[in-house]
């Protein structure tokens, strides 16, 4: 049993203006630093390796952010359904990342945001077992902060849906009717 508490993670970003002559990818993800990575949880425990895989996604090569975004996806949205107390804050990025074309695994990140959004694991377990909602740490919460952050940004989806690549089009038709929009 993972025992940190569970804060309400914002899913308001923290930009701030990247320094003159900061690297683009830095200026991409603004805001990274200001979350307190290492005081919320992920699958493997601390999340405070979240940022060095967005990175990985922002600007590694194909393979390099694929692999990136596979080891994200497993320590926020595990097996596609189980998010984490990290996930909330970590959906922002992901649909900043989804709207930039250099970024080369866009269509997995709009899957995954489906996958956060679709997730209800921990819901349908404190239906059966309601003492889970009084435990320290509330995975309920999370799950409901996470889909909170996937509809916070919606907006950002017709753009997606304008796409002429017909993968980030396909995944971004099932996002928006996960989203209901």
């Amino acid at each position: 049993m993972r025992s940190a508490p569970t804060p309400e993670p914002s899913i308001q970003r923290t930009d701030r203006h990247a320094p003159p002559g900061a690297h683009r990818t830095t200026a991409l993800l603004a805001g990274l630093e200001g979350v307190p990575w290492s005081d919320i949880q992920d699958s493997t425990g601390s999340a405070a390796a979240i940022p060095r895989l967005l990175r990985k996604v922002a600007r590694g090569d194909a393979e390099t952010a694929r692999a990136a975004l596979g080891d994200l996806r497993k320590r926020i949205c595990q097996y596609g359904f189980v998010v984490e107390q990290a996930t909330a804050a970590t959906v922002p990025f992901l649909w900043e990342l989804a709207q930039r074309p250099q970024v080369s695994c866009r269509a997995q990140i709009i899957q995954l945001l489906k996958n956060i959004a679709d997730a209800r694991q921990w819901e349908t377990t404190a239906t059966a077992y309601p003492k889970l909602l009084n435990h320290r740490e509330n995975p309920v919460a999370w799950e409901r902060a996470a889909r909170q952050a996937v509809r916070a940004r919606r907006d950002g989806l017709e753009r997606l849906l304008a796409e002429d690549d017909t993968e980030i089009m396909r995944a971004s038709t099932e996002l928006a009717r996960t989203l209901g929009d």
